[in-house]
């Protein structure tokens, strides 16, 4: 039916009870259901991927069957949002749930106009949406005849790749993007996986566009039986080589990856692995959100691309070894790398930031045509070597050996058996390396500069400046929380002294009032004074009377001395004499020694005669010598007496 052709739209529903399914159709006959019609059971669970729920709106991208004669592919995109139920102005009986879920699908044969419906796409879906009212679809209608005005057969190039950053793919992958471009060559299984749906499908889109032309030839990709391509290509027969396409198709571009026994599936729901585990479905590129795929990639997966963490995971040893890259090979995509790499711009991945043509996607996409063109030269030139090893002559004199083997000599084995290279070897010149030289664009030796590259890029790829802030971040946050803790553990420490001490200060405070008042410094001290003046007046008169004592002792002597020895008259001494003797004596100061006093009275007192001077001499010495030891022991005693009886001397001394 001709109105198949044109892009038709759906709505697909989550039913709480059925699950997906489609809603309704716009754009097609009454009473036509395209998915009956076409056997299109999985279109709801493709148009809703898993984990739609958890985003705002999110995108889905898929392939269809169309039931024709012949069959082809046809592809959809769908946009998914949310919104709550309470806010229906009318609410179906059937809604039970508080979110209602819902699809807006389009399904077209021209995936290279997928960004520009994309786009609108997203507005018409929000601004239904927004009406808050299912049941008027005048907008999707609206929205489908624009379709039919719109998007024609587009032949511009730029359209094809619009919207496909190829720089973000180098950016993310760096030298493993050009590991995918020949693993897309190899047609293994591919497996990708992400949370985020859109950027899934959306890199395998990338990655198919590096091959030109092939996003206009993907007529068989939905089905591993469809084959119509292979069937009905034609081996060019003339050349033009200031046309472009003219060149491409001479050179059999483009490599039909996706023929008899392949598929691709941008986005693969769980309900479709019975098509993947089919004997018949030798190789696919296929996405996935679901982790119980990502659980089971031994069995689905060749290889595992997955776009969370940004990783490529090889299971199979055969494709590990032929993947691996030759030191051309890495000399190149280091190149490509560096390109974007000093071109990035945060804020508009897509575009250099200085507006310049090297690291662009016109220049990203031109290296890998040109690499595409050599390697395909080169296996022609391979095979024309092989063929004419005894004609030296025959043989490129510019060329050395086999080239091909600067793109990976086991690679280039097991690309020979491929599909794509049966039917590129089958629909191409087998001189095609008189057009395109069979040279790799970096071909050359290992030199100083690819080591001094390889191990920059390494060193980049680690990341250790990214590591080191991170690890200096976190080290001067535990250092700073450690400083607070610490800090806060002292200040703890001094509070709970300061209560303590303040304790302390108020029970003695409390107890001090509680006794009775202690004497003061003062009253202390004053007991004290007058104590130690009582012992002091107790020595005094001790001291006293032994002077006195000591006096009447004297004065006995004093009386024998004067008597006279023999029968000579002492001289007389007046009254007056006499009185003045004594009154000199009670002058004498207490303190007075012994010798001090005798040699007062014996001034005063005059000898007889010689003889009663020296024996008065002699025995005054004497008794003034007893006189002093005696006097000196009573001082010593009083002394010893009066300090063991007064504390306080005792104290002093």
């Amino acid at each position: 039916m001709a109105d198949t052709y044109r892009p038709i739209v759906a709505v697909v529903d989550f039913h709480h009870q059925r699950g997906p399914e489609v809603e309704r159709w716009v754009g097609v006959d009454p009473g036509y259901d395209p998915a009956v019609a076409n056997d299109w059971q999985l279109l709801p669970f493709l148009a809703l991927s898993d984990g739609a729920h958890a985003a705002t709106e999110d995108f889905s991208y898929f392939t269809l069957v169309l039931k024709s004669t012949p069959e082809r592919s046809l592809f959809g995109i769908s946009c998914t949002r949310q919104l709550d139920s309470r806010e229906l102005i009318n609410r179906p009986a059937d809604v039970t749930r508080s979110t209602v879920q819902k699809g807006v699908v389009v399904i077209t044969e021209n995936p290279q106009t997928f960004t520009a419906i994309r786009e609108k796409l997203s507005v018409v879906t929000k601004a239904w949406f927004a009406q808050k009212d299912f049941a008027d679809i005048e907008i999707l209608e609206r929205f489908q005849e624009s379709l039919n005005k719109g998007f024609g057969s587009q032949e511009d190039d730029k359209d094809l790749y619009f919207g496909l950053s190829m720089r973000e793919l180098i950016h993310q992958f760096k030298w493993q993007t050009l590991v995918l471009f020949k693993c897309l060559l190899l047609q293994p299984k591919m497996l990708f996986f992400g949370s985020n749906c859109e950027k899934m499908c959306l890199v395998q889109f990338s990655l198919i566009s590096l091959i030109p032309t092939l996003m206009r030839h993907l007529r068989d990709c939905a089905d591993p039986r469809m084959d119509y391509y292979a069937t009905h290509v034609e081996k060019p027969t003339s050349l033009k080589t200031s046309e472009r396409a003219s060149l491409l198709a001479y050179m059999g571009v483009p490599l039909q990856v996706f023929g008899k026994g392949s598929l691709f599936g941008p986005y693969t729901p769980l309900q479709q692995l019975d098509t993947l585990a089919d004997q018949d479905t030798k190789s696919y590129m296929v996405g996935s959100t679901n982790q119980l795929l990502l659980q089971q990639r031994d069995r689905y997966a060749d290889i595992l691309v997955n776009l969370d963490d940004n990783t490529i995971n090889i299971y199979s040893p055969s494709l590990r070894s032929a993947l691996a890259l030759s030191t051309a090979d890495r000399r190149w995509i280091d190149f490509l790398t560096q390109s974007v790499h000093d071109t990035w711009d945060e804020n508009i991945p897509s575009r250099p930031k200085d507006m310049g043509y090297a690291g662009s996607e016109e220049f990203i996409r031109l290296q890998f045509e040109e690499y595409l063109l050599s390697l395909l030269s080169a296996s022609k030139y391979s095979r024309f070597v092989s063929n004419h090893k005894g004609d030296p002559k025959a043989l490129l004199s510019e060329v050395e050996g086999d080239p091909s083997n600067e793109f990976g000599s086991e690679f280039m084995n097991q690309w020979c058996l491929t599909e794509n290279y049966a039917l590129f070897e089958r629909t191409t010149d087998s001189h095609l390396f008189d057009v395109v030289e069979p040279r790799h664009p970096c071909a050359g030796g290992l030199t100083i500069e690819d080591v001094q590259r390889r191990l920059a890029a390494q060193v980049s790829e680690l990341h250790l400046d990214e590591r080191w802030r991170g690890s200096k971040e976190a080290v001067g946050k535990h250092l700073s929380t450690g400083r607070e803790r610490v800090a806060g553990a002292i200040n703890t420490l001094w509070a709970d002294i300061e209560v303590m001490r303040e304790a302390q200060r108020k029970r003695a405070e409390e107890q001090k009032a509680a006794a009775p008042s202690p004497p003061g410094p003062e009253e202390k001290s004053a007991p004290k004074v007058a104590q130690a003046q009582a012992s002091v007046q107790a020595a005094s008169s001790r001291a006293g009377a032994y002077i006195s004592s000591w006096g009447a002792w004297a004065s006995e002597k004093r009386k024998n001395w004067q008597k006279p020895e023999n029968s000579t008259a002492m001289p007389t001494i007046p009254a007056s004499s006499s009185s003045q003797i004594w009154e000199a004596e009670d002058s004498i100061p207490a303190v007075a020694t012994v010798s001090e006093l005798s040699m007062q009275h014996g001034a005063q007192s005059t000898p007889t005669s010689a003889e009663t001077e020296e024996s008065n001499s002699k025995a005054a010495r004497e008794e003034r010598d007893e006189e002093e030891d005696t006097q000196k022991t009573q001082q010593e005693d009083i002394a010893t007496q009066v300090a063991a009886e007064d504390p306080w001397v005792q104290e002093k001394i």
